[in-house]
């Protein structure tokens, strides 16, 4: 199969200025990049001046599969990743039961290449059953396919536990993601604790409740002299405190979330459940940090936290309502609108987050365009706006505070080992 892509701005992390190229792929590898390919191909895309990106990589997504199929499966996920303009995407262990096995970790592997399309690389669980008490085999996780160990959704807690899994999954070159959450801070709050949560009536999450672990995490790594990678940066302060152990040499990476620097606390007026989400959002000083730290490399990936769930479930009383919000279909135009057509970042800049980090930090091929490379390629019409339209979704899910927002960068093909699949 050749398939040739022509007059498209093809655009990677290295990218200094925008200028049209042809690329050619033969059996699913690029086998030439330049400004004209001519020749005999099976299949010609003008893509008409369009960028073309390295294939998106969400780095941290939930798809409720097994379990939970009603509020999303892998089949129903992948397609609403394809829309989005995603490759290859990093599913959470939390489901039921929880993948800390490798029976459920081939089971992710088998049914998402029998679907086919983008593809679903599994997060093992850190601790059985999420429950921070007892570590999972993580040398035959990993063979079974596992990219990496995290008990995101049930924060680990337990500093000596932490302390041990950073030390026990280090033996395997193994990643280890940290939603970094103290649950005694946390308490019963649902918003973040500031003059919103007052004037909603809800107990509220300080801020410290994340800083505080962020911070517990770091020092842990440095102490270790091991790799950690945070999820779903929102706070200054945990910015701040990133920023400071990168300075000195700590092995940190982290991420944060289109949410975290698009809306405020504010989205929660009127009691709004699709807004709620975990971490809370918090306030416009919180979201200009997060921009800075985008800004200055602090901060080295966006993913999506993609959290599916029944609208049932989100038409309860504030406080009772699950945390999450889908995210895969509008991960990308919200951070060109926010960031790069803001002038926050550069497009690159955004490739390098969206793609090129987290190919790097799942240790996967992917994230660049060259020659002999794998042909997994996002194509963007970034004049294109257009209103988020919660209803047209390709997920199982619409809750999500976005619905109305005008964005641009509109995904208009994919290709993904040299097929479009989009």
């Amino acid at each position: 199969m050749r398939l040739l892509i022509k007059n498209g701005f093809v655009i990677t992390k290295n990218s200094k200025k925008e200028e049209k190229q042809d690329i050619a792929i033969e059996n699913g590898k690029i086998i030439e990049i330049c400004k004209q390919i001519d020749g005999k191909f099976d299949q010609v895309i003008d893509v008409a001046s369009k960028v073309v990106l390295p294939g998106l990589i969400d780095a941290h997504c939930h798809l409720r599969d097994p379990g939970y199929e009603y509020k999303e499966d892998l089949e129903s996920g992948v397609k609403s990743a394809l829309y989005g303009g995603f490759t290859k995407i990093a599913c959470m262990p939390n489901t039921k039961p929880v993948i800390d096995n490798e029976a459920l970790v081939s089971y992710i592997v088998k049914k998402s290449a029998d679907i086919g399309k983008t593809k679903v690389l599994p997060i093992a669980a850190l601790s059985k059953n999420l429950q921070g008490k007892e570590l999972t085999e993580i040398g035959l996780l990993e063979q079974a396919g596992a990219i990496a160990f995290s008990d995101d959704g049930n924060p680990v807690n337990s500093s000596s536990f932490m302390n041990k899994a950073l030390q026990y999954a280090n033996t395997f070159g193994a990643l280890v993601i940290s939603h970094c959450e103290d649950l005694d801070l946390v308490g019963d709050g649902s918003v973040n604790e500031s003059f919103q949560s007052t004037t909603m009536g809800l107990h509220g999450i300080p801020e410290t409740a994340e800083d505080v672990m962020v911070y517990r995490d770091v020092r842990l790594a440095e102490y270790n002299q091991v790799p950690i990678h945070i999820a779903h940066v929102s706070t200054r302060q945990s910015v701040e405190v990133i920023r400071q152990a990168k300075k000195r040499g700590a092995k940190i990476t982290c991420e944060t979330c289109p949410h975290y620097f698009t809306l405020t606390e504010t989205a929660c007026d009127g009691f709004n459940t699709f807004a709620k989400m975990n971490p809370p959002l918090r306030t416009d000083d919180d979201v200009k940090a997060i921009k800075e730290g985008l800004a200055d490399g602090t901060i080295d990936i966006i993913a999506t936290d993609h959290a599916p769930h029944h609208n049932d479930e989100k038409n309860v009383p504030f406080s009772l309502a699950p945390n999450g919000i889908v995210g895969f279909e509008s991960a990308f135009s919200l951070s060109y609108t926010h960031l790069v057509k803001e002038g926050v970042i550069t497009l690159s800049q955004l490739v390098a987050k969206m793609s090129t980090n987290p190919a790097k930090l799942l240790k996967i091929d992917g994230g660049t365009i060259e020659v002999g490379k794998a042909a997994d390629l996002t194509i963007v019409d970034i004049t294109k706006n257009y209103t988020i339209n919660i209803n047209d979704f390709h997920s199982k899910s619409s809750n999500s505070p976005f619905n109305g927002f005008e964005v641009f960068g509109e995904i208009t093909s994919v290709i993904i080992d040299g097929i479009k699949e989009l």
